[in-house]
């Protein structure tokens, strides 16, 4: 079985895969594509056989609703970590903004933060980060295919953006407001498309139980 999850805010994707192997009682359950306690959105879930699909959707395009809040940056550059660095926000309009988000259209490197899942020498890194240790990252080849400006205040600015699987949004924030040369987080981000698999189409974890015991009771 595949399932489509909304993941609240607060959860990690492991929380959500306990879940419905709590509520579906399978022994194989396992998800496409982690994403971020402080994030919503898509998270695939496959059970039993299917969890064999899981790597191609895992490798699917990925499309993002992003808050990136500039003047401020934490550790983790989300809403989990701790201010770290401040710097004054410059003023821009949209033109300004547009333009720079249209920089990185396309294939590019990116180097992945240290507050990830991704391991150094057998160790996920954001452990070494837990323990303020920084190590060397390879950078990761990664494609923007879109990215657009939903709105803006002085502080605040909204974009979407589909990419290839490995980005990770947050770095993308931090060099967005490196470009408008001042720092920045991601207050928010939803994912709104794995693949072929759409946030309309979601379930929130309440409504697959519910819809899981309206069938098994």
């Amino acid at each position: 079985m595949i399932i489509n999850i909304d993941k609240p805010i607060g959860w990690s994707s492991f929380d959500v895969v306990k879940k419905v192997k709590n509520i579906t009682k399978h022994k194989k359950v396992g998800h496409a594509g982690t994403l971020d306690p402080f994030a919503s959105g898509v998270l695939i879930i496959g059970t039993d056989s299917d969890t064999k699909k899981l790597t191609g959707i895992t490798n699917a395009d990925k499309a993002y609703e992003a808050q990136l809040e500039l003047g401020k940056t934490t550790n983790t550059l989300d809403t989990e970590g701790e201010i770290i660095h401040m710097k004054a926000i410059p003023e821009f309009d949209s033109g300004k903004i547009k333009s720079v988000l249209n920089k990185f259209l396309g294939k590019q490197k990116q180097k992945p933060p240290m507050y990830s899942a991704k391991k150094h020498k057998g160790v996920r890194l954001y452990k070494l980060a837990r323990k303020n240790i920084e190590v060397e990252r390879k950078d990761i080849e990664i494609s923007i295919h879109n990215i657009e400006l939903v709105d803006f205040t002085k502080n605040v600015i909204r974009f979407i953006v589909e990419c290839s699987k490995g980005t990770y949004v947050r770095v993308l924030g931090k060099d967005i407001a490196k470009k408008l040369d001042t720092v920045g987080y991601l207050s928010a981000l939803k994912r709104t498309k794995v693949g072929d698999y759409l946030i309309s189409d979601s379930l929130s974890i309440d409504g697959f139980q519910d819809k899981w015991k309206s069938i098994h009771h």
